[in-house]
């Protein structure tokens, strides 16, 4: 069995170079019949292969699935065989590092379609196969392509918005998940996994292999690599330490029904109902002063050895600035109101 499948829209520029690819109904874990018409139709010969399918060929894959349990596969063919962009169908038969960017693309769908969790899927080495671009009111751009777009945008009466330059989409452009609200559709990135009943505030972000379980308001930044639980609350402007800013190999992550307070922050992984307070940004070294039921001080450990422990509180005191930790019984609540997403 192949690990994923995907026809995909994609964008070239001049160069035939490939800039981005559009899966509208990736597939994990594709069944036989599928990768074997493939190979009889558009000529796959096996592994991780992104061909670039002409109409002829994605027209007789169409009518080759015809007879199969495959319909919603065989219709996209048939539409993808007139369209006016370049169409990748990519298959990779297994989770190997990728070395095409149609393949990058493929998995970067799986997450955001919940077909696949953040560290589910092989990821290493993607930032060379991802072009920086121009992701502008008329879709992706090559940089070297620009300013002639952008000429013949003014020469034809209008303006060529550019949104953003990055190597990474933001993810409504590809993929709207159920059940989500998402402020500022800029501040996600393709590649997220949002859980359904997330919101996502105006000054949340959330990167590419990261996300939430679902039922979670993010007013504050979840960094690559990071997942957070249900019914967890990022404040505004906190922050979780990910892979890519300064977390190593530490996988941090947030359990159910977390808070971190506004400009809180966390490098180490948070267990179920923890509660950080607004303000205190907690890294592996910090000491920490724990602290029985009558305030009295028990001993000073590194922040690391309550990584993944439950019911916990930090925060700082206010006199001598130390940072503290009491166990915290009391579960985070989230307005069932306010996270309504229907």
């Amino acid at each position: 069995m192949s690990f994923a499948f995907g026809i995909g829209i994609g964008t070239q520029n001049q160069k035939s170079e490939w800039l981005e690819v559009f899966y509208q109904q990736p597939v994990l874990m594709p069944d036989r019949d599928l990768i074997e018409i493939a190979g009889n139709t558009l000529g796959y010969k096996g592994g991780n292969q992104a061909i670039e399918a002409s109409a002829e060929q994605l027209r007789a894959f169409a009518d080759a699935l015809g007879s199969t349990a495959h319909t919603a596969q065989a219709e996209l063919a048939r539409r993808a065989a007139v369209s006016q962009r370049p169409v990748a169908v990519t298959i990779l038969e297994t989770d190997d590092s990728a070395i095409t960017t149609p393949e990058v693309y493929l998995k970067l769908h799986l997450l955001s379609h919940r077909l696949v969790k953040p560290h589910g899927i092989k990821l290493d080495g993607i930032f060379g196969l991802l072009p920086n671009l121009a992701w502008t009111n008329e879709g992706a751009i090559d940089l070297n392509e620009l300013p002639e777009r952008q000429l013949q945008a003014r020469l034809a009466g209008h303006t060529l918005e550019v949104k953003s330059v990055d190597k990474f989409p933001q993810m409504t452009d590809y993929v709207v998940p159920k059940g989500v609200r998402i402020a500022d559709t800029a501040r996600v990135r393709l590649g997220a996994y949002v859980g359904e009943g997330t919101t996502v505030m105006h000054e949340g972000f959330i990167n590419f292999n990261a996300g939430t379980e679902g039922t979670s308001m993010i007013e504050g930044r979840v960094s690559a690599g990071v997942m957070i639980g249900k019914g967890s609350d990022l404040g505004g402007s906190s922050s979780t330490m990910g892979t890519l800013s300064g977390g190593g190999n530490i996988i941090i992550s947030v359990g159910e029904n977390c808070l971190l307070g506004a400009n809180a922050g966390i490098g180490i992984p948070l267990g179920d109902r923890c509660t950080v307070e607004a303000g205190l940004y907690i890294t592996a070294g910090t000491k920490v002063a724990l602290l029985d039921d009558q305030n009295q001080l028990v001993e000073v450990i590194k922040a690391r050895d309550l990584a993944g422990k439950t019911d916990l509180l930090f925060r700082r005191n206010s006199q001598n600035g130390a940072v503290e930790c009491k166990t915290n019984k009391t579960a985070i609540e989230l307005n069932e109101q306010l996270h309504a997403n229907n």
